[in-house]
Formats: structure tokens, C-alpha cells, sequence
């Protein structure tokens, strides 16, 4: 088995980061454990020379201490194919940039192992990729076309609507039979994403949460609820969504093992899938998160987990 020693996380900025919630830092703090070398840039700064893939990157040291969790090291050019694995961690949008660091990180993989696969990252857009898999997802519509998605309303009476590519709840929208203002969302829609919407039914069984749950090379490891707050229709916990201890149901196993081969098959290692009530409705393939909290409820490392299966590929 390899022994890794360098590794590089494409990511965001560490400024902000919230070490108790951030999946990222998790990863970073448990390779520190194990004496890997670790090293820091932003997807901006990857460049392809000459089929020389670089990152202008730093040393990098974490720790958990609020207000003072990382340190930087120099900043000089990166090879990448000179570590051993490379962490693909930004968070969306789903744009030309971001697709265009996953051609470009696909020259190295997988003689430097990239996490995930950048070309099923690719293939695998989060909210078109789950109609891969029949009966499990809500009533969904995918359309630039302002008269389907009234005629969806009008089917379905009350929908979501949400950007194809966004990340984090953002954009997110609860339209009711009555709402007045679908025209004005469409509009935005149209005028800001320029992109196509995605409308789902909407599934009253939200309000007793909405599941993330996490696998590992296909494999489900642990799930946590996320409740929406009062007066919210959106779960997500940096918008109020409280996190509730949670195990898997007969029905949410059977959504991982009607998925799970298929993300072992792409190369899709660690991966967060969102259900609600019965129904799959998005699959996170490019920064899943969730496993911090999860782990304070069950008492388990999935940080752990995910580099266990790491080292094993």
C-alpha cells in the first residue's frame, strides 16, 4: 500500500472557515495526524503550461483554535504531480471555472489521485445527476422555459425553485399555489443565473428534516438531520436548519445501494446525498459537507474514514 506523504487541498480561503463545522478542516486536521504535508491554494491560482499542471500553493499547518487555526508557509509554484493526493474542495458555483480546474487537474489523476474524480466531478452536476436513477427522486423539472414551469406549478400546486448550479441554499425559493410572484422569481432567475431552473415538488416532510447522509467509496458511514427553523423552508444549518441525531431508515438504505455502486464505479469517494421523506434529491459530489457533525453524534472520525479510503485506492 502507498504511503502518502504530500498532498494539496484546492479549497477556499482559510480566513473564514467555522473549524467546528467545516468538512475541509476535518480532512486537513486528521492528514496533519498522520504526518502528511500539506499544502494550500485557491482555484485560481492553477495553471497548465506545457501540460505542466501547477498551483501557486502554501505550506500550510492547522490547528483548532478559533481566530488562529492555520498558518502559512511561503508561497512558491506547486507541482502536482509531485504530491501524492489532491483534495478538490471548493465550493460552487458550478461554473465554466470550475469545470475548467477539473480538465485541468484530470491531466494528473490518477497517477496523483484527485478527490474526487474531476471528470465524473464533471459528468456528475449534483442536481441532473440523480435522474440517473429511476423512483427515487421527487417530481423535478429541469427548464429555461418560463410556461413549464407554470404548468409544473400548476400540476404539483406547491414548488421549489432553485438555481441549477448553486450551492449552500442560495436562491432557494418556496412558491405556493397563490404566490403572486413567480413571474418576478423567473425573471430573477433569468436575469441573474442565465442559467436553467431547477423546480421540485414541494415535500411537506421537510419540516421534519432533511437527511444528509454520507458515503465513502459507496458505502453509507453516517447521516445527520438537519431541521429547518421556524418560518424557513430551507434546512441548511448556516441558515438556521438545526442538526438532530438521525439513523438510516429501511428506505434510505435502499437509495444508498441503489446509488452507492454506481459512485464507487466513478471514482466518487466521498460524497453527501440530501433525502427527504422517501425521496433522494440531490447528490454532493464537489465539497460535501456534514461530517463534523455527525461525527459529535456518533462518535466516529469519518475524517478518518474518508483518508482510510484514500490510502486504499
Amino acid at each position: 500500500m502507498p504511503n502518502i506523504k504530500k498532498i494539496a487541498v484546492q479549497m477556499d480561503p482559510m480566513e473564514p472557515m467555522d473549524i467546528n463545522g467545516d468538512s475541509t478542516f476535518a480532512l486537513m486536521v486528521e492528514a496533519q495526524d498522520r504526518g502528511y504535508e500539506i499544502f494550500h491554494y485557491l482555484a485560481p491560482d492553477l495553471s497548465l503550461l506545457d501540460g505542466r499542471v501547477t498551483a501557486w500553493a502554501k505550506p500550510v499547518s492547522v490547528r483548532k483554535e478559533e481566530g488562529n487555526h492555520f498558518t502559512f508557509g511561503d508561497a512558491f509554484s506547486l507541482n502536482l504531480r509531485e504530491v501524492d493526493v489532491v483534495l478538490m474542495r471548493q465550493d460552487p458555483p458550478f461554473n465554466m471555472s470550475y469545470i475548467t480546474a477539473t480538465h485541468i487537474l484530470e491531466l494528473i489523476h490518477p497517477d496523483t489521485l484527485v478527490v474526487n474524480n474531476p471528470a465524473e466531478v464533471r459528468n456528475a452536476p449534483e442536481k441532473i445527476y440523480s435522474f440517473k436513477f429511476e423512483g427515487i427522486m421527487p417530481p423535478t423539472l429541469i427548464t429555461e422555459r418560463g410556461d413549464e414551469i407554470k404548468t409544473f406549478r400548476e400540476v404539483h400546486k406547491d414548488i421549489i425553485l432553485k438555481p441549477l448550479y448553486g450551492n449552500g441554499g442560495a436562491g432557494v425559493f418556496r412558491v405556493k399555489p397563490d404566490d403572486e410572484n413567480l413571474n418576478s422569481f423567473l425573471e430573477m432567475f433569468s436575469n441573474f443565473y442565465k442559467e436553467p431552473i431547477i423546480a421540485q415538488a414541494y415535500l411537506p416532510a421537510v419540516r421534519e428534516g432533511d437527511k444528509r447522509i454520507i458515503l465513502v467509496d459507496g458505502e453509507a458511514v453516517g447521516a445527520i438531520n438537519r431541521v429547518p427553523a421556524k418560518g424557513e423552508a430551507r434546512s441548511n444549518m448556516h441558515v438556521g436548519g438545526i442538526a438532530e441525531m438521525v439513523g438510516l431508515t429501511t428506505r434510505d438504505q435502499e437509495i444508498c445501494d441503489i446509488i452507492g455502486p454506481d459512485l464507487k464505479a466513478r471514482g466518487l469517494l466521498f460524497v453527501g446525498i440530501d433525502i427527504i421523506g422517501e425521496h433522494l434529491t440531490e447528490i454532493n459530489v464537489t465539497s460535501p459537507t456534514g461530517i463534523q457533525e455527525i461525527g459529535r453524534f456518533e462518535s466516529v472520525n469519518l475524517a478518518a474514514k474518508i483518508w482510510d479510503a484514500i490510502v486504499a485506492k
